[in-house]
């Protein structure tokens, strides 16, 4: 079984992902490989220099705040770089899966239904938590204002509209409760793949 977890900016994720690795679940952290990707894929490269221009990458290392700042301007840029980016992250995926030995695996991935991905999964996990502390989590993470935070967080949809769209929710204002809820989760979801 494939599971989604998703979440807004600073829902903390990669906390309750890892979580799910310490229970011997294996995690594909999409976000995470797109980026080596894209500083790996001599296609990729190729691609985005063509789409962004020779500053793209410096050094032979991806450019990320130059792209930001052209997608910020631009969105369609956005789109045309994802479809550029998503079918390799999707083929690596599918191999590093073949190589998984678990009940269940977890990819997680920031904006499954931003990007009506929701098919591709058995069950989605949403990670949810109050606005002010998710605020607070990625001004302590990644040195930002405030203003960055929820600009990122207005191009997100909202918990509310995820809620609905999923089949779990863990709400993460609290590690300890979180775990718990996890808990139950993951109890629930290898019982399933023990009964298919």
């Amino acid at each position: 079984m494939i599971i989604g977890l998703t979440g807004g900016i600073g829902s903390g994720k990669t906390t309750i992902a890892k979580w799910f690795e310490s229970k011997g679940i294996p995690v594909y952290i999409a976000d995470k490989e797109a980026k080596a990707l894209m500083n790996r894929s001599k296609v990729i490269k190729r691609k985005l220099i063509a789409l962004f221009g020779e500053s793209a990458y410096i050094n032979g290392k991806l450019n990320r705040d130059y792209i930001a700042s052209k997608i910020f301007n631009e969105k369609s840029l956005l789109t045309k770089m994802n479809a550029i980016v998503h079918p390799k992250v999707a083929s690596h995926f599918k191999h590093w899966l073949k190589k998984q030995n678990a009940p269940y695996v977890i990819k997680e991935a920031a904006i499954i239904f931003e990007n009506n991905l929701e098919h591709q999964y058995d069950y989605i996990i949403t990670v949810v938590a109050d606005k002010e502390l998710r605020i607070k989590r990625v001004i302590d993470r990644d040195k930002v204002n405030k203003s960055k935070v929820e600009s990122i967080m207005n191009n997100q949809l909202s918990d509310k509209e995820k809620i609905e769209k999923s089949n779990f929710v863990i709400e993460n204002n609290n590690l300890e409760d979180a775990k718990k809820q996890a808990q139950t989760i993951h109890e629930f979801l290898v019982k399933k793949a023990e009964q298919s």
